[in-house]
């Protein structure tokens, strides 16, 4: 009985030491992001992308951020490829509405024309 305990205590700990991490990745980001240092925010997100693989829900998230980073850094063209996959992938996401509002404004400073979009293919299985 007492193996069992710490077996179950040890699981226990290690999902929150993973919970922990990546809420330490996503507070990281946040910092950089404030101090203006997108490549940061970019090594942080994607350190907390891969911790939160198994919890999608934090994943509109974590592309706002990174959106947001790619526009600060001038790369329009990726920052609304980026928001438009939040809009597709989590339309009822409080972060579709951020995103939404992003592309707004994008396409008011002329940064983003959703007229001229590329087409985009995706691979089949064969």
């Amino acid at each position: 009985m007492r193996t069992l305990f710490i077996l179950l205590a040890a699981i226990v700990s290690v999902g929150c030491s993973s919970r922990s991490a990546l809420d330490r990745h996503l507070d990281e980001a946040y910092q950089h992001y404030g101090a203006g240092d997108c490549e940061q925010v970019m090594l942080a997100l994607s350190q907390a992308e891969r911790r939160s693989r198994q919890r999608d829900n934090l994943q509109p998230e974590i592309s706002l951020l990174r959106g947001q980073c790619l526009e600060r850094q001038g790369l329009f063209v990726d920052a609304a490829q980026t928001y438009r996959f939040i809009l597709m992938r989590y339309p009822a996401s409080e972060y579709a509405y951020r995103g939404r509002a992003r592309l707004e404004t994008l396409r008011q400073l002329g940064h983003y024309r959703p007229d001229e979009e590329a087409v985009v293919t995706h691979a089949t299985k064969r």
